[in-house]
């Protein structure tokens, strides 16, 4: 979600030195953050009440960030980079700007949503999903693939935001998938059944007031404004694709250390609470709906298992630096 630049700066209350308190846990932090800003000053708060350091946060856009970081280089103030897809941790990772990682923190998650080369390490996931009316589309007349929603039939009945951050690595996923020359024609379809919108809240809300059948968007969207008028009341329903298909992509948020960061004891003991157990409760109770990925936490109860999503053979690592996907959507017109 593409989030206005602005800088909060957490501090701790005085005395507040908690538990966790000890070598290279004093001082202020800066993070860079293009996640949520309910979730992450929820990180925040539980990190500064355990350890008494503070916490300066800069908030934004993943790749208004990222470039932000690779021009101010080996001088950049961010100590660590809160990324809400992988890309441009990948990108950052491949210019030299993250530094690696400790073995226990990227320990705590599943190899396959990390850095194959230990430089950034996956903190939260959520699924890729289809929001629909079901006054509009019955059931049995969902698509058995993203790819299906190219066809002339869903002409003016899907929503799609093109520039939101989060649809590029379904793009990068077909791509990886199926090769560029299916992704294009696929986008190509897409240019001409579409109504675009500037954001997944934007695509929940038309297709909750019904003025549109059907959206692309990330689960947690839906179950965020279901939370907020209460579930009983929604008109609209997820359908996960499930079986593989690259519209059941597990986009992974994560984090990272610079290279250049000058307090590297702290920014790694901030990484490692982000998947440690506390932190992931933290992001659970932060009320994001996002499945938490270190440490074992469980979800928030009522979302789909995580091991029932069916999610492709994606890595995040395979969805690359963004630049591919970029360029598919810019040719099809779609940006």
């Amino acid at each position: 979600m593409a989030i206005a630049l602005s800088i909060l700066s957490v501090t701790p209350a005085a005395g507040c030195g908690g538990a966790g308190g000890g070598p290279g846990t004093s001082g202020t932090l800066t993070l860079y953050s293009a996640q949520h800003e309910g979730p992450t000053n929820a990180l925040v708060k539980a990190f500064e009440r355990q350890t008494g350091a503070s916490v300066q946060v800069r908030f934004g856009a993943d790749d208004e960030l990222a470039s932000q970081i690779a021009a101010e280089g080996s001088v950049s103030p961010a100590d660590v980079f809160l990324a809400e897809n992988s890309p441009p941790l990948t990108l950052l990772a491949e210019k030299g700007l993250l530094a690696k990682l400790a073995s226990s923190t990227l320990a705590r998650v599943p190899t396959k949503y990390n850095s194959p080369s230990g430089d950034w390490v996956g903190v939260a996931a959520r699924e890729t999903a289809l929001i629909y009316d079901p006054r509009q589309v019955a059931p049995g007349q969902l698509p058995h693939s993203i790819l299906d929603l190219a066809q002339p039939a869903w002409r003016g009945r899907l929503a799609i935001a093109p520039a939101e951050p989060d649809f590029q690595p379904v793009v990068a996923a077909v791509s990886k998938l199926d090769g560029e020359a299916a992704a294009e024609r696929w986008l190509t379809g897409f240019q001409s059944n579409a109504k675009r919108y500037n954001d997944n809240e934007g695509i929940v809300a038309a297709v909750e007031h019904g003025q549109v059948a059907v959206g692309v968007v990330n689960h947690y969207y839906w179950y965020r404004l279901a939370q907020e008028v209460g579930f009983a009341r929604m008109r609209s329903r997820l359908y996960y694709f499930g079986h593989g298909d690259p519209g059941a992509l597990v986009d992974v948020s994560g984090a990272g250390v610079l290279r250049s960061s000058r307090r590297q004891s702290l920014a790694q003991r901030f990484v490692a609470f982000l998947v440690s157990s506390a932190g992931e409760r933290a992001l659970v109770r932060s009320g994001d709906w996002e499945y938490p990925l270190g440490s074992g936490v469980a979800p928030a109860p009522g979302l789909e298992p995580f091991d029932h999503l069916e999610a492709p053979s994606v890595a995040p690592a395979d969805l690359g630096d963004g630049h591919v996907a970029l360029g598919l959507l810019q040719r099809a017109g779609l940006l």
